[in-house]
């Protein structure tokens, strides 16, 4: 029970998501290029910002109650800057059909099924070590 109260030493806006109201950005400025994944609540596709050519993620949500999507947000924008942390850049909504997505900075990668056999005992440890921080 180390963290039971870390919310009271924190500002409402911090852990209050119930009440943010989230900043909508223009979805204009994105592009789909290819489906890169899929999860439960989500596909993930990759992107570009067609206004300064930038590659993107954009992780379109599937159809959830408001509430899990403004707690993903909330956590996503107090974790940006963290030590090996994917940044959230923009929040964007279909005007139409009303979908939410959320754009992430791009990270050229390697599908961990290919990646984790060539592991070394070494790499393991350096890796778990990321993480950690």
């Amino acid at each position: 029970r180390y963290f039971a109260h870390v919310n009271e030493n924190r500002p409402r806006d911090y852990w209050d998501y119930e009440n943010m109201t989230i900043p909508w950005g223009d979805q204009s400025h994105y592009e789909v290029l290819r489906k890169v994944g899929r999860g439960k609540y989500s596909e993930v596709f990759e992107g570009i910002n067609i206004t300064n050519n930038q590659k993107c993620i954009i992780k379109v949500l599937k159809p959830v109650k408001k509430k899990k999507i403004k707690r993903e947000i909330r956590i996503l924008q107090n974790l940006c800057g963290g030590t090996n942390v994917i940044s959230l850049l923009d929040i964007v909504i279909d005007p139409q059909i009303k979908t939410p997505s959320l754009i992430f900075e791009y990270v050229n990668n390697t599908d961990f099924r290919a990646l984790y056999p060539t592991f070394s005992d070494y790499d393991i440890r350096y890796y778990i070590f990321e993480v950690l921080k």
